[in-house]
C-alpha cells in the first residue's frame, strides 16, 4: 500500500496531531485538550502510530491533572509506564513519565509511592545524556514533581540542569523554563513567609525581581512572567507597579481563560490591596484566587492569606485563633519536608541497590564474548515461553574450519558479528542467547509465520554481509531451526522440536531455516 510522505519526528510520523493537543494545555485550554486528544488518539491508533498515540496520552494526563482529576491523570500515567517498560524507548523519556507519576500520586497524598518514582527517575536522568530536548522534558517534569513535595532544593538544582541542557540562551524552551524557575523561587518564598522565614522569602523575592526585570530589558515579555513580577512587587511593598501590572493584565487573563496566570494577578491584587489596608476588596481578589485553585497546596496559600486579612480586618481573639489554627497546619505541613527529604533519600537508595542486583544478575546471565544472554539465561526463558511465542536455534555452519583456517581470532570477530544482527533483530520484549561455540537461540514473541519472516531476514543478512572485510576468502552462512510454542507445552519439547528441525536444516545442506512440525 503507498504511504503518503511524513517528516520523520521522534514522536511519531503524525506528531503535529499530538503536538496540538499539548499546546492547548499549555495555553491553558483543559477543556478543548480533552476533546483534541480524542481525535489524535482516535486517528494515531487507527494509523498505527503508537509513538504519536503516547505522546497524545501524555497531553491528556497534563489536563486531566490541571482540571483535578487525579485519579483518571494516574490511570494514563501507570498505563503510559507500562506501555514504556513493553515497548522501550530512551531513557530521559522513561524518567519524564515517571516523574510526572510522582507528581500526580504526590498531589493525590500517596507520598511514599510518589517519592519512588522520584527516586526512579533521578536514578535514569544521572545517566542519560545531558542535552536535548528529551532531557530538558524529563528534568523539568522532575522539579515539578519535587515542587509538589515541597522539596523546594530538588526542584531549583532540577531546573537549574533543565535550563543548562539547552546551550543556546535565545532558545524559547529555555526562556520557557526560565521563567518557570522564577516562579518556583516564588512559589518557595510564599511557603518560607508563612512559616515565618521573612529574611530568606524576601531574599527569593529581590531575586525574583532582579531576573524578571532583566528579561524585561532584553525584550523577553510573557503573561507568567508579568504575573509573578506583580505578586513579587506587591509582596516587597511596591504597591502601584503591582497595581499598574495587574489592571493591565489581568482582564487579558480572565477573556483568555489563562486560569493559572489569573490565579497569580488576583494574588498579587489581593496583596497589594491588603497593604493599602482595603480589606474587602482583599478578601474579594483572594477569594477568587481560591475558586481558580485546583490543588491542595494552592488552595492552602489562599486560605492562609483570607486568615491573615480577617485578622487585619477584624482584630480579636477569633480571627487570631483560625490563623494560628491554620498557622500550625502551615508549620506541620512545612515540618513534613524534612521527613520526605529522608525518604527520598531512602528510596533512591533502595532504587540504587536494585540496579546493582540487576546489573549482577544480568552480568551473571550474560556471554562474556558477544554480550547476549547465556544458558543460564536460556534456562531462565524456556520455560516462561507462551503460545503466541517462538524459539530459533542457530548454528554457524563449518565454523570450527573458519577457526582452523583463520584463528580462533577470526572465529571471535564472526560470533560477535553475528550475536549484533540477532540483537538487532530482536524486539523489546525478545532476547538473544550463545550457549557457546557457535550455538546461538532466539526466543521471539511472534508466532511460526513472522517468525519464519524474522528467521530468514537475518539468514539473508549474514549471508549478503561482505565478510571479505574481516579477512579475504571467508564466507559465513547459518543453518536455523524454528518451532512455535504450543498450549501447554513444556520448554524441554519446545526446544527439542526447534533442535529437532536444526539438525534437519543440517542435514539438508545447511545454509537455510527449517520449521516443520
Amino acid at each position: 500500500m503507498n504511504r503518503l510522505p511524513v517528516l520523520v519526528s521522534p514522536y511519531g510520523p503524525y506528531a503535529a496531531l499530538a503536538l496540538h493537543v499539548h499546546d492547548l494545555t499549555i495555553r491553558g485550554h483543559h477543556a478543548d485538550t480533552l476533546v483534541a486528544a480524542d481525535e489524535a488518539e482516535a486517528i494515531t491508533l487507527a494509523l498505527g502510530d503508537h509513538r504519536t498515540h503516547r505522546v497524545s496520552r501524555l497531553g491528556r494526563m497534563y489536563a486531566l491533572r490541571s482540571l483535578g482529576r487525579l485519579d483518571e491523570a494516574l490511570q494514563i500515567a501507570e498505563d503510559l509506564i507500562e506501555d514504556q517498560t513493553r515497548l522501550g524507548g530512551p531513557k530521559a523519556t522513561d524518567a519524564k513519565i515517571m516523574a510526572d507519576a510522582a507528581e500526580v500520586l504526590i498531589n493525590l497524598g500517596r507520598i511514599d509511592d510518589g517519592l519512588h518514582y522520584v527516586a526512579r527517575a533521578m536514578a535514569v536522568l544521572d545517566v542519560a545524556p545531558r542535552k536535548g530536548l528529551r532531557y530538558f522534558s524529563a528534568m523539568a517534569s522532575l522539579a515539578q514533581a519535587a515542587r509538589c513535595a515541597d522539596l523546594f532544593e530538588l526542584a531549583d538544582d532540577a531546573m537549574r540542569r533543565c535550563i543548562e541542557s539547552f546551550e543556546n540562551p535565545d532558545d524559547l524552551y529555555r526562556s520557557a523554563a526560565e521563567l518557570t524557575h522564577i516562579e518556583l523561587w516564588l512559589e518557595w518564598a510564599l511557603r518560607l513567609d508563612q512559616v515565618g522565614r521573612t529574611d530568606e522569602a524576601a531574599n527569593l523575592v529581590d531575586k525574583c525581581v532582579r531576573v524578571l526585570e532583566n528579561l524585561n530589558a532584553q525584550g523577553i515579555d510573557s503573561p507568567l512572567g508579568t504575573a509573578v513580577l506583580a505578586v513579587c512587587y506587591a509582596k516587597s511593598g511596591r504597591t502601584a507597579e503591582a497595581f499598574d501590572l495587574v489592571k493591565d493584565l489581568l482582564p487579558k487573563m480572565r477573556a483568555a481563560d489563562q486560569s493559572h496566570e489569573t490565579r497569580l494577578l488576583h494574588l498579587a491584587n489581593g496583596v497589594a490591596l491588603r497593604s493599602t489596608g482595603e480589606w474587602v476588596a482583599a478578601r474579594r481578589e483572594f477569594r477568587a484566587a481560591l475558586q481558580l485553585s485546583v490543588l491542595r497546596s494552592q488552595k492552602l496559600l489562599f486560605q492562609y492569606e483570607l486568615a491573615t486579612t480577617a485578622v487585619g480586618e477584624f482584630p480579636g481573639e477569633a480571627t487570631q485563633a483560625v490563623l494560628e489554627a491554620l498557622g500550625g497546619h502551615v508549620e506541620a505541613l512545612w515540618q513534613l519536608r524534612m521527613d520526605r527529604r529522608t525518604m527520598l533519600r531512602q528510596a533512591y537508595r533502595r532504587v540504587e541497590l536494585e540496579a546493582a542486583r540487576l546489573s549482577a544478575d544480568l552480568a551473571a546471565a550474560s556471554d562474556a564474548l558477544t554480550g547476549l544472554g547465556n544458558r543460564r539465561m536460556f534456562d531462565r526463558r524456556i520455560n516462561t515461553v507462551m503460545p503466541g511465542g517462538s524459539l530459533l536455534l542457530i548454528d554457524v555452519d563449518h565454523f570450527k574450519d573458519i577457526n582452523d583456517r583463520y584463528s580462533h581470532g577470526v572465529g571471535d570477530r564472526v560470533l560477535g558479528e553475528i550475536a549484533a544482527v540477532l540483537r538487532s533483530h530482536c524486539r523489546h520484549d525478545e532476547v538473544a542467547i550463545r550457549f557457546g561455540g557457535d550455538e546461538f537461540a532466539v526466543f521471539l514473541s511472534t508466532g511460526e509465520d513472522e517468525a519464519r519472516e524474522v528467521a530468514e531476514r537475518i539468514r539473508r543478512v549474514i549471508l549478503a554481509r561482505d565478510w571479505n572485510t574481516i579477512v579475504p576468502g571467508l564466507t559465513v552462512t547459518l543453518s536455523m531451526g524454528l518451532a512455535d510454542c504450543l498450549a501447554g507445552e513444556p520448554g524441554r519439547d519446545l526446544f527439542d522440536r526447534a533442535d529437532a528441525n536444526l539438525y534437519s536444516a543440517k542435514r539438508s545442506g545447511r545454509n537455510q531455516l527449517a520449521a516443520a512440525a
